[in-house]
């Protein structure tokens, strides 16, 4: 399946139904009247977030979303049938804002819907109007119009860890070694070309991890492909900075992750982050201590270090994430 994380649509309500304009008229009744009933409402529209969903590519095919119109009021006391409501299913996670990039809603729970366009009412009948000092009324109300709006729809996955890296880094790898996900993985730049969310279980713990495209240097300008889905880690309660251990310069590469997470978002250079030297592996014992403590130096706390390929210590780094999950949880618990 395709990923797509924003959409642009079309919504419309409907339009209420008129009222009826109509005289009681039957033989040997002797006392007729006005029973001209009351015009439909117009169908609303909604949104609503649904399981089973984890992109917006539904919305490339049909961009344009209309509820029913209310049918008019007929005689006899009759009233018009309301229009039928519009309901648009959406990927827990997203986000509806308007042409100018205000917030509507947002959908982070299953199951919750929200109102963003209703219907127009339906127009009153004679029959309404009927009253001791107007015993035939001849009026009636048109139904009112529906509305029109375009919104923007746009996915933030739901994600307890958001991984970070420069392309290469072992992102994808190390999300392939500890869940049931299977992102593509190959030696070149960009082999994530979309988020990718994977299920780890360590301890009887189970929490989500997302993956996204690799950061580089202007990523937070356009360049490359993170800036596109930096948005995806923006609701993770802890970050995974997966450094490459066989890189030239690992500074560099901390340094270029870390100031393109502050150009995109300070919220999002804030949030708890944990850092670890990946593919230990291929470097000797030396190497090891001497890039932990020039990562260290840079984070201003412990590293772990690993190899997503072999899974050494990646036990130990799904661990340190649980725990700092727990402690992100109780942390907000205690604010509220």
């Amino acid at each position: 399946m395709k990923f797509l994380d924003v959409a642009k649509v079309n919504i419309r309500s409907g339009d209420g139904g008129n009222g009826c304009v109509s005289f009681r008229r039957e033989k040997y009744i002797e006392f007729g009247g006005p029973d001209g009933g009351n015009g439909g409402n117009g169908g609303n529209v909604f949104v609503e977030a649904v399981n089973g969903l984890n992109t917006l590519i539904d919305f490339r095919y049909q961009q344009h979303f209309f509820a029913k119109n209310g049918t008019p009021g007929m005689g006899k006391q009759r009233s018009g049938k309301n229009g039928t409501d519009i309901v648009l299913n959406v990927p827990v996670g997203t986000q509806v804002l308007d042409t100018q990039k205000n917030l509507i809603v947002d959908l982070v729970t299953k199951g919750q819907r929200s109102l963003l366009l209703a219907g127009g009412s339906g127009g009153f009948g004679n029959m309404s109007f009927k009253s001791s000092t107007n015993q035939a009324p001849r009026r009636a109300n048109p139904g009112l119009k529906g509305s029109e709006a375009k919104i923007v729809l746009r996915l933030k996955l739901i994600a307890d860890v958001g991984l970070l890296g420069l392309p290469n880094a072992g992102k994808s790898t190390f999300l392939a070694s500890t869940s049931n996900a299977k992102p593509k993985i190959a030696d070149y730049p960009f082999t994530t070309l979309v988020p990718n969310l994977g299920i780890v279980a360590i301890d009887n713990e189970e929490f989500v991890i997302a993956d996204i495209p690799g950061l580089i240097d202007g990523a937070s300008v356009g360049k490359g492909l993170g800036d596109q889905f930096l948005g995806h880690v923006e609701r993770s309660s802890i970050l995974l900075h997966i450094v490459d251990g066989t890189s030239g310069s690992i500074q560099k590469d901390f340094e270029t992750l870390i100031e393109e997470l502050k150009k995109y978002s300070y919220s999002l250079y804030l949030k708890p982050r944990i850092t670890v030297l990946n593919k230990i592996d291929v470097l000797t014992a030396k190497e090891i201590k001497q890039k932990s403590e020039i990562l260290m130096k840079l984070s201003g706390s412990s590293v772990l270090c690993m190899s997503g390929f072999t899974k050494i210590g990646t036990s130990d780094v799904l661990r340190h994430l649980s725990i700092a999950i727990k402690n992100h949880l109780l942390t907000n618990s205690a604010k509220i």
